[in-house]
């Protein structure tokens, strides 16, 4: 009879540790959009990180606008990078830009971490949303994703001195320059695609649809969330054999 009751509460401790379980992850869905995945098959741990909306800087954006927060991303790749038990990270991007500073803060992170890393492009990539899409090892975007690339700009009054447009170029330089390095299209042909006048009516700058991106060198290849996991779990069994060679020799 002990036996038996002791079953029972063990039996229930377990169903209310999964209830607490579930409720973190919608909690973490819902919150930062984000979640763990885990393939039993392969016994993968992947990280699931999503770039949506605009990226929320330094000055808090309206409640109403969905935000990236960099002050949440940041946090959550070193505590990434610190977990042994995580093996990969799949990152959705559906961005119109934002601040660029906190966006490149980002894409630096992403570039920096020892795991494997690939993006996906849903939507859209704009303005600072190009250097997080190519921030990982490798990079993914859907037929119907769009990538615009534009020069850097301010909103509201901005003074007309020398200073101010040294500024701007050099900012314009630090993005052109990371997303150069990360990707097979060239510092020159990024500019010139900024400066582009003949796309945008009321601006300057190139959209890419799909494979435009992908011919332009900036996204790897033209897939769905299929071909972006399959990638990462080849590069995760392909990250573990090398370590499992390295011990060896």
């Amino acid at each position: 009879m002990y036996a038996g009751r002791e079953f029972y509460f063990m039996e229930e401790k377990e169903k209310q540790q999964e209830q607490e379980q579930e409720q973190g992850r919608n909690e973490a869905i819902e919150d930062m959009g984000q979640i763990t995945l885990e393939n039993e098959a392969l016994r993968h741990k992947i990280h699931l990180l999503s770039i949506i909306g605009e990226i929320e800087g330094h000055e808090t954006l309206s409640p109403n606008a969905k935000t990236t927060k960099y002050e949440h991303v940041l946090p959550t790749l070193a505590s990434i990078e610190d977990d042994s038990s995580v093996d990969g990270v799949l990152i959705l991007i559906n961005t119109v830009g934002g601040d660029v500073e906190s966006g490149l803060a980002i894409a630096e992170m992403i570039a920096s971490l020892s795991k494997p890393t690939v993006s996906l492009v849903l939507g859209g990539s704009h303005s600072i949303g190009v250097p997080l899409a190519v921030s990982t090892d490798y990079s993914y975007i859907v037929p119907t994703g769009t990538m615009v690339i534009h020069p850097v700009r301010l909103n509201g009054l901005v003074i007309g001195a020398p200073q101010t447009y040294d500024y701007f170029q050099q900012m314009q330089d630090r993005i052109t320059g990371f997303v150069a390095s990360h990707c097979f299209a060239t510092q020159e042909q990024l500019e010139k695609m900024m400066m582009n006048t003949s796309m945008l009516t009321k601006d300057l700058g190139t959209i890419l649809v799909g494979s435009e991106a992908v011919s332009e060198g900036i996204i790897n290849e033209v897939g769905g969330i299929d071909e972006a996991m399959k990638k990462l779990h080849q590069m995760i069994t392909e990250r573990a054999e090398e370590k499992t060679e390295e011990k060896t020799v």
